[in-house]
């Protein structure tokens, strides 16, 4: 049995993005993100938050605000989010009345995390905006300003929204459910750099960082944002959280087995060949080439890969390390079963309550 009487005492959280392996359906891969949602609610974590990806076979959670509405309607109290909705590729008043609803429909429970990335390649970024223009990540700020507009009804008189609200909304002043329903959701900014970091700090907003692919930015990027925290309506003190790359399994070589197969997707995706997640016989069979070998290094170097024990070591290293308000971690391995197993364990070696 693991022992738990140094488990850090700071929420723990789930990342998803409802990932589709050979041999298995879209379908299929939300089902189980279903599930993932109602047994992470069970075991005790904090908050699950779904990421928005396009033209990606291999990730089913291209509509974050349509996902989270089927999680909320077969969970009770778990918080649900966007990690993230990239605003880039929205306009904010769409986005407002998109999580108004969910706001609305679920008080309380509901998140809004924003990027700035496309989350895909230019062309399919072209195809969801209908336009050529505006492709630049540059224009970001404005479009957040916009955003939190329409969700506060804070535009300056004069301003050519400032008659516009999003309804449902608490800026709407139709709310009727008080203040608990009026209440809007927060706003999180997410990033794999200094920029949304320092950003985030500006505006007095909670942070999340990409560790889980950018682990060698991390401890900058936080500093930043702790240095640049600027106390706002939304938060007085910075609340910073990291989401890490996560692969548990009953034995070490399980678990590295697991992180062959996930990384040999992730080399597919680098090299702008997207496809359904890889199963772990076709790591097995791949002829990695020394630079592909050198890749998955240093690619899973930020990680935690291993069995219960290697688990529990890492992520309180990690913690120890970024002394981060919140942990929130991404188990995208092949295998319904390997993908649900490697969540109870990293909740068990946490030591949440429902496990």
């Amino acid at each position: 049995m693991p022992s738990h009487a140094s488990t850090p005492s700071i929420p723990l959280s789930v990342l998803d993005v409802a990932p589709v392996g050979t041999g298995y359906t879209a379908t299929e891969a939300l089902h189980t993100t279903t599930e993932l949602a109602r047994r992470a609610e069970q075991w005790g974590y904090h908050r699950f938050w779904v990421a928005e990806h396009h033209n990606m076979p291999g990730i089913a959670s291209s509509s974050p605000p349509v996902l989270l509405a089927h999680l909320a309607a077969h969970t009770t109290t778990l918080r649900l989010g966007s990690g993230g909705v990239m605003l880039p590729n929205h306009a904010p008043l769409v986005v407002a009345e998109q999580f108004g609803t969910l706001q609305a429909l679920h008080p309380g429970r509901i998140d809004i995390g924003l990027g700035r990335a496309p989350g895909t390649d230019q062309h399919t970024a072209r195809a969801l905006r209908r336009s050529t223009e505006a492709l630049s990540v540059d224009d970001f700020p404005q479009q957040l300003g916009e955003l939190i507009g329409f969700l506060t009804g804070s535009f300056r008189e004069g301003h050519p929204y400032s008659r516009i609200h999003a309804v449902p909304g608490p800026a709407s002043g139709i709310e009727p459910g008080g203040e608990r329903d009026a209440a809007r959701a927060p706003i999180w900014l997410l990033g794999s750099s200094g920029y949304s970091a320092q950003l985030a700090g500006i505006l007095g907003l909670p942070f999340a960082f990409a560790h889980h692919f950018s682990g060698e930015h991390t401890l900058p990027a936080l500093a930043l944002y702790r240095e640049h925290f600027q106390p706002s309506e939304d938060l007085k003190e910075p609340y910073a959280m990291i989401a890490a790359g996560v692969i548990a399994a009953g034995t070490a070589e399980e678990a590295e087995r697991l992180g062959r197969a996930q990384a040999l997707g992730m080399l597919r995706l680098r090299s702008g060949r997207p496809g359904l997640q890889p199963s772990p016989e076709e790591a097995e069979e791949y002829l990695w080439s020394p630079a592909e070998r050198d890749f998955v290094e240093s690619y899973q170097r930020q990680h935690v890969i291993g069995d219960a024990d290697a688990v529990r070591r890492g992520l309180h290293d990690l913690v120890e390390r970024t002394a981060v308000d919140e942990l929130m971690v991404v188990s995208n391995v092949h295998g319904h079963a390997a993908r649900l197993a490697s969540y109870e364990i990293i909740a068990r070696e946490w030591g949440l309550p429902g496990v």
